[in-house]
């Protein structure tokens, strides 16, 4: 166990922005996080590959827990068995090399695998509430260890009962996944279905979707910047909100590629699973946002306006001020609710 006094956060996180740790505490291989944490002094933050989440400037009070390791077992039936510090595209890899399908098109999404959980992560029509069946919790108040299902998580668009407030005591020990042997769906989404068409290949084998979901995140901008990079991003931002039949045509005036309503209902169901849940992407920019928008040292990606980008030297306040502004932007031009997908962790 690594324990360090009032380090910064910053280079935990993939936005490198935020204030320092009181205490930090990095596991390392081996070590028990519930022990860990049981032991620490309160209150008690568990933060993964910091790949989703703006941390205040103000910092965090009490016992800031690194957990990045974590082992994956691939069982009888489909069964994976994770614990919650694991890599989530370590996950994926291993469960295509032993043929388990369901959860490849979230291929290349950063991050451990409680977060996965936590956030409901999804990706290309894939989500990880197709596959979850079991995680192990540790209440950080009770020092009780408990086990959820799938109806204890709640789970729904991008989300578990895990994020509500009376839930942030509990902590994800381990998970377990039930992976099938055949295929579970069509790939669908269409950016991904044009790179597999550039690529000239079929996404018929687990190997072929693979090597097309990472290209096409590889052109979204998706994957984690190289060391020396000076663009940091916590991926998209926002969730995509829902709307009402009365904001659909005002969507449509300002879609790029001049889709029609039918289209963009469609795209709704692949990209949300409803046709009430449009593209947060189509909404900024009706809202009249643009690629590469910059203030000061916080950008919208140039080719992909849902990352909002640290290119520098961006402070946590300073991105926070900028989301909030999109958020207010959105509502009072649209009438549409931006709901942000990072989650912000301190005082803002």
């Amino acid at each position: 166990m690594k324990l360090q006094h009032n380090v910064s956060l910053a280079g935990y996180t993939s936005l490198h922005a935020g204030g320092q740790a009181e205490i930090l505490i990095e596991l390392e291989r081996g070590e028990s996080l519930e022990k860990i944490v049981k032991n620490a002094e309160r209150p008690v933050w568990v933060l993964g590959y910091g790949t989703n989440v703006l941390i205040s400037d103000k910092g965090l009070p009490g016992t800031v827990v690194i957990n990045r390791f974590g082992g994956i077992d691939i069982g009888k039936d489909g069964l994976i068995r994770a614990d919650s510090g694991a890599d989530w595209d370590e996950l994926i890899r291993k469960a295509i090399d032993h043929n388990l399908w369901g959860l490849e098109f979230t291929s290349g999404i950063p991050g451990g695998v409680g977060a996965a959980v936590a956030g409901n992560i999804a990706a290309y029509g894939h989500k990880v509430s197709d596959s979850f069946t079991e995680a192990t919790l540790l209440d950080t108040e009770t020092g009780k260890i408990t086990k959820w299902g799938p109806d204890d998580f709640g789970f729904g668009y991008r989300s578990s009962s895990l994020q509500t407030a009376e839930n942030r005591r509990f902590v994800v020990l381990e998970t377990i996944f039930k992976l099938n042997h055949s295929p579970t769906s069509e790939l669908e989404y269409g950016s991904a279905l044009k790179v597999a068409a550039e690529l000239g290949i079929k996404p018929d084998t687990l190997g072929s979707r693979r090597r097309i979901i990472m290209e096409a995140r590889r052109r979204a901008g998706s994957l984690l910047l190289a060391p020396g990079e000076s663009h940091f991003t916590a991926g998209s931002f926002f969730k995509n909100p829902m709307i009402d039949e009365s904001q659909i045509q005002s969507i449509l005036k300002h879609e790029e590629s001049a889709i029609s309503r039918e289209q963009l209902l469609r795209q709704n169901i692949i990209h949300g699973g409803s046709q009430a849940r449009v593209s947060a992407a189509h909404v900024l920019l009706a809202a009249g946002f643009k690629r590469g928008q910059t203030w000061g040292q916080v950008r919208l990606h140039p080719d992909h306006i849902l990352k909002v980008e640290n290119i520098g030297a961006a402070t946590a306040a300073q991105i926070y001020d900028v989301v909030m502004d999109i958020i207010f932007t959105v509502k009072q031009k649209l009438d549409v609710a931006l709901e942000p997908e990072v989650r912000f962790l301190g005082e803002f």
